[in-house]
């Protein structure tokens, strides 16, 4: 979408749950037009068709690759588009309509609200799992077997559309697309496909498997339209998902380091043995 062509759609209508809100709030009340903002917005956290983007960074990376951003709302106007004009002047059009609030109101909008004073809504894509594992090009798609940490989750979708990846898929129980994973992704979710599904479906792609007992990158190419997977720190991938790798790689390591964090074996599998950026 073009930066110009954004236009936020405020839906300042009707409050539900106001006496809720007051009384969340220590027993003051709120004009209705505020509390609607507040509970509109806790509300979004909760919705799995919308995406809570914390921040100037994750607001500024949805907007560029093309966002349908539906509300945004400052506690400090003048700074957002500072911020904006200085280091993302392509996005800075589509800041023109965002909503100005009280510094007060704003901290009520997130549980722990953002430095960088700007939150704003957006619909989440189609999720495209099946077409992503479906595409013909030679991109690889990286999956994480039940990763612990959504913060992790989102770093590892940064560096996922930094080098060129053809999408994240992820199971368990974290939502990819949590406030957390996209604080952690600053927002680039918006940059490529990223879902979590049941279980890893049956696919063409050939299986790589970061394994420690595997063989070690140093040198190794990986194959074209691979599926980069990875397990949690602590205990790795499971045997069934080990049992489908054509290839077992491993990140050479000084002795005595067990691990490193999941976004970083993702970056050095990237990087070290394919990138596209």
């Amino acid at each position: 979408m073009p930066a110009g062509a954004f236009r936020p759609q405020l839906a300042l209508g009707a409050v539900s749950g106001a006496g809720a809100l007051a009384r969340r709030s220590g027993g003051r009340s709120f004009p209705p037009m505020d509390a609607a903002i507040v509970e509109r917005f806790r509300a979004a956290r909760r919705d799995p068709g919308l995406a809570v983007l914390e921040g100037f960074h994750a607001l500024k990376h949805a907007l560029r690759f093309g966002a349908d951003v539906l509300e945004i709302a400052t506690a400090d106007a003048g700074r957002v588009r500072a911020l904006a004009e200085a280091l993302a002047p392509d996005v800075a059009v589509a800041l023109e309509s965002l909503v100005s609030v009280p510094r007060e109101l704003f901290e009520r909008l997130a549980p722990h609200p953002p430095h960088e004073p700007v939150i704003a809504l957006a619909r989440r894509p189609p999720d495209a799992g099946a077409a992503v594992l479906a595409a013909s090009g030679p991109a690889p798609v990286v999956f994480l077997e039940s990763p612990r940490d959504p913060g992790n989750i989102g770093a590892v979708v940064r560096v996922a559309a930094a080098a060129g990846a053809a999408g994240v898929l992820t199971t368990g129980e974290h939502d990819p697309w949590s406030p957390a994973a996209l604080r952690g992704g600053a927002g680039l979710q918006f940059a490529l496909p990223v879902e979590r599904v049941r279980e890893l479906p049956r696919n063409d792609r050939p299986v790589v498997v970061l394994d420690p007992e595997g063989e070690p990158l140093r040198g190794k190419r990986i194959p074209a339209r691979a599926l980069l997977a990875f397990g949690s720190e602590r205990w790795g991938v499971s045997g069934e998902l080990r049992g489908r790798a054509q290839l077992r790689l491993a990140i050479p390591m000084r002795a005595g380091v067990s691990s490193l964090s999941i976004a970083t074996a993702v970056a050095v599998v990237l990087y070290a043995g394919w990138s596209d950026a």
